[in-house]
C-alpha cells in the first residue's frame, strides 16, 4: 500500500499570547471587499480573494494512547481517539517537524469500535497500519487533551481551500501538578493551496502577533509531564582513528549497518514505500558481511546473531523479490496489447496476494520474541565494544584487512572461473554473492585507504549488478514455473498464455546478460586491482616497521588471515622465537610493479623475512596478468567451502549463502 494525497495533511500551527487579534481578523474576512479579487490561477490570493466562515464551536476531548514500550511513538506517529458531539473517531498521524509553522504528515483516520480502540480491524486506514506498528501488544492512555475550537472555512469563490481554528487547549498533566494551557491558530490547507495561500498566513502570522509552534500539541504535553519517547538505542561509536584496530574498525562498521536495520524497520512495517524494505534488506544483508568479514576479532556469540540475521534476511527477501515482479509487470503492461493486458492483471492480482502472505509472515517475524531478543542481545553487544583481552580484537587492522580482503577476492575469482567454464546460471549466483562480499569488505575497510578503493569498486559493483539482473530473472522465471503448476487449474488460458509469454522475456534477458559477464570478469584481476593490492601491502609494510606483535607468535594470536573463517582450524604449529625487529623499515613495493600476493603474509611475516615466503595455495604475484578468469587450472576452483550448497531458485536467503 501507498499514503494516498488525500492522506496526507498540511497545516499551519501557531502559538498565541491572547486569541482576540485573530478572531477580530477572521471576522474581517466574513464579508467579501471589493476590488483586487484575484483569479484561481494567479500565484498568490489577496486578501479580497478570500472570505471566512464561522462554525459553531466545539468542544473536542482527545486521549492519545500508546503501548508500554512505545511502539507508535518510536515509528513516528501518534495515535489520538477524538470525541465531539456524540461521535468518536481514531486517528494516527505522523510526528513530522514543523518549518515556519508548516507541518506535512501521515493523518488517516476512521470510526471508533463501540468496543473502543483495541477492537480496530485490519481492514480500515487505521487499523492496519496500528497492527503493523504495534501488532497485539495492548495499547495504554498516555495523555488526556480538551480543547474549545472555534473553526472557520477559509474560500476562494465557490470552493474551501482551507479551514482555520481558534483553539484554547487544555493538557491534564497529572492530579499534581497545573494543567498545560495553550492557544493557538491552526490552519489547515489543501496540498495543492499551499504556495497560494502561504503570503495569506504570513499576514496572519504577522499582523496578530503569532509565532510558529515548534510542537505540536502531544509534544508539548509529553515535555509538561515528564514524558519523553525513547530515541533510537544508542549503539556506541561508529567511527574510527586513522590507525585502528581490527575491533575498532569492526564494531563502527557493524553499529552503522545495524543502526540502518532498525531505522527501516517503521517503514518496512508499514509497508507503504518499497524502498524501505529494500533498504532494510541491504543493511541486514551488510550486517552479516560484517560479521562474517570480522569474525576472528568479534565475541562468539556474534555467530548466533548473523544466524539469526539470515532468517531476518529471509522474511525480507519473500517479500522484496515479489515487489521486484510487480514491479516490472507493470512496466511491461505498458507494452503488450489490449488483449494480453487482462492476463497480466490476473497475474499480478495472484502475485499481490503471494505478498500479502509473504508481508504477513514477515510482520509476524518483526513482532515476535525471537526477533525481540536478537535486537536486545546484539544492542548489548555493539554497546560494549571489542574486547581489551582479544589479541585478534587488538590487532591493527592495516596489518590485517588485506588478508582479509583477498581472501575474498581469491574466492570471488575461483567462482568466476567456475561460471565462465560452465555457464550454468547457478554458478553465476555464486559468483554474485561472492562479489557481493567481497564489495562490502572494500566499503567496509574504504576509510583506512583514504577511499582509494573506489575506483576498483566500480567494476565489483558494475558485474555484480549484471549478474544480480541475471538471477532476477532465474528467480521470477522459476516463480512463473511454479505457479503455472500450483495454480494451473484455477488460471484462465489467457493468463497461463502470457505467463509463459513473460517467462520467455525472462530466460531473453538473463541471455542478453549473460554476452556482458566475461568482459566484466576480466576485470576481476585488472589494473585497479593491482594498483589497490600494492597501495595495500604497502600501508601494511609501513605499519609493520612501526608494530611488533608480543609474544612468541609470528602472527596476531586469533587472527587467521588468508583463509575461510568457516573452514580453517587453529594453527597449533609452534612458531619460531622472535627475532628482534628490523633497525629500518623493509621498503615498499614501486607502484610500477606488479602487486605483490597478500594471502598468508602476517604481522610475523613483517618482522622476521624469512616467514614471508609465498604460502602454499596462495596466488602468485602474476596470476591475472593475461587472465583474470580463465587464468592458471586452479585446481580448487571446484571446491566449495564446507556446508556451502548450490543456491536453490528462491534466491540468496539465509539457506543459499553458506556460513561465511
Amino acid at each position: 500500500m501507498s499514503v494516498s494525497p488525500e492522506d496526507v495533511e498540511v497545516e499551519w500551527q501557531f502559538d498565541a499570547l491572547d486569541l482576540r487579534p485573530a478572531e477580530r481578523w477572521f471576522g474581517a474576512l466574513s464579508t467579501p471587499r471589493l476590488g483586487g479579487i484575484s483569479t484561481l490561477s494567479d500565484p498568490g490570493v489577496t486578501l479580497s480573494a478570500l472570505t471566512a466562515t464561522a462554525r459553531p464551536a466545539e468542544r473536542l476531548a482527545d486521549t492519545y494512547f500508546d503501548t508500554a514500550d512505545w511502539r507508535i511513538g518510536r515509528s513516528g506517529h501518534v495515535l489520538r481517539v477524538r470525541h465531539r458531539g456524540g461521535r468518536a473517531e481514531v486517528t494516527l498521524k505522523g510526528l513530522a517537524q514543523s518549518t515556519a509553522g508548516l507541518r506535512r504528515r501521515l493523518e488517516v483516520t476512521e470510526p471508533l469500535p463501540a468496543d473502543g480502540v483495541g477492537a480496530l480491524t485490519g481492514e480500515g486506514p487505521v487499523g492496519w497500519r496500528l497492527r503493523a506498528l504495534a501488532g497485539k501488544r495492548p495499547l495504554q492512555v498516555i495523555l488526556e487533551v480538551r480543547t474549545r475550537r472555534r473553526p472557520y472555512d477559509l474560500r476562494v469563490s465557490d470552493e474551501t481551500v482551507a479551514e482555520a481554528a481558534l483553539d484554547e487547549t487544555t493538557i491534564s498533566v497529572g492530579n499534581d501538578h497545573q494543567p498545560v494551557r495553550l492557544q493557538r491558530v491552526e490552519v489547515e490547507v489543501e496540498p495543492g493551496w499551499v504556495e497560494r495561500l502561504t503570503p495569506l498566513v504570513d499576514t496572519l502570522r504577522r499582523e496578530c502577533g503569532l509565532q510558529s509552534a515548534a510542537l505540536s500539541k502531544f509534544e508539548a504535553g509529553l515535555l509538561a509531564a515528564g514524558l519523553q519517547v525513547p530515541p533510537a538505542p544508542e549503539l556506541g561509536p561508529v567511527s574510527f582513528d586513522p590507525n585502528p584496530s581490527v575491533g575498532d574498525v569492526a564494531f563502527a562498521v557493524i553499529r552503522r549497518n545495524f543502526s540502518a536495520v532498525l531505522a527501516h524497520e517503521t517503514g518496512t512495517r508499514l509497508g507503504e514505500d518499497a524502498e524501505e524494505l529494500h533498504d532494510m534488506r541491504v543493511a541486514t544483508r551488510r550486517t552479516r558481511a560484517a560479521l562474517s568479514l570480522f569474525e576472528e576479532a568479534l565475541p562468539v556469540r556474534a555467530r548466533h546473531v548473523r544466524m539469526e540475521l539470515g532468517w531476518l534476511a529471509g522474511a525480507l527477501g519473500a517479500v522484496r523479490d515479489l515487489d521486484v515482479q510487480l514491479e516490472r509487470l507493470d512496466a511491461w503492461t505498458a507494452d503488450v496489447p489490449d488483449e494480453e493486458r487482462f492476463g497480466l492483471a490476473d497475474l499480478a492480482a495472484l502475485l499481490s496476494r503471494q505478498r500479502a502472505e509473504a508481508r504477513r509472515a514477515l510482520l509476524a517475524c518483526l513482532d515476535s520474541a525471537r526477533y525481540e531478543r536478537m535486537v536486545a542481545g546484539f544492542t548489548s553487544m555493539l554497546r560494549q565494544g571489542p574486547s581489551r583481552r582479544s589479541a585478534a580484537a587488538r590487532a591493527p587492522a592495516g596489518v590485517v584487512v588485506p588478508d582479509l580482503i583477498e581472501a575474498r577476492h581469491r574466492a570471488a575469482t575461483k567462482a568466476a572461473r567456475r561460471a565462465r567454464r560452465s555457464g550454468d546460471i547457478a554458478d553465476f549466483h555464486i559468483t554474485r554473492i561472492r562479489l557481493k562480499r567481497l564489495r562490502y569488505a572494500l566499503e567496509f575497510v574504504s576509510e583506512i585507504y583514504e577511499r582509494r578503493t573506489v575506483k576498483y569498486l566500480r567494476h565489483v559493483v558494475k558485474l555484480q549488478d549484471v549478474l544480480g539482473l541475471m538471477q532476477d530473472a532465474r528467480v521470477a522465471a522459476g516463480r512463473l514455473r511454479e505457479l503455472a503448476t500450483a495454480e494451473g487449474s484455477t488460471l484462465s488460458p489467457s493468463t497461463v498464455f502470457v505467463m509463459g509469454g513473460v517467462t520467455e522475456r525472462y530466460r531473453g534477458e538473463s541471455e542478453r546478460l549473460a554476452h556482458m559477464v566475461p568482459k566484466l570478469l576480466h576485470e576481476l584481476g585488472g589494473s585497479e586491482w593491482r594498483k589497490l593490492t600494492t597501495l595495500m601491502e604497502r600501508r601494511r609494510l609501513e605499519l609493520g616497521a612501526q608494530y611488533r606483535w608480543p609474544g612468541p607468535t609470528a602472527s596476531p594470536p586469533g587472527i587467521r588471515v588468508g583463509a575461510h573463517p568457516a573452514s580453517t582450524a587453529p594453527d597449533h604449529t609452534p612458531a619460531p622465537p622472535p627475532r628482534p625487529a628490523p633497525a629500518e623499515p623493509r621498503v615498499a613495493p614501486s607502484p610500477d610493479l606488479p602487486a605483490p600476493g597478500l594471502g598468508a603474509a602476517s604481522l610475523g611475516a613483517i618482522e622476521h623475512p624469512a616467514a614471508s615466503r609465498q604460502a602454499p595455495g596462495r596466488l602468485a604475484p602474476t596470476s591475472w596478468a593475461t587472465d583474470p578468469v580463465t587464468g592458471p587450472d586452479d585446481r580448487l576452483s571446484e571446491t566449495r567451502h564446507p556446508g556451502e550448497r548450490r543456491p536453490s531458485s528462491n534466491g540468496e536467503g539465509p539457506h543459499t549463502e553458506g556460513p561465511s
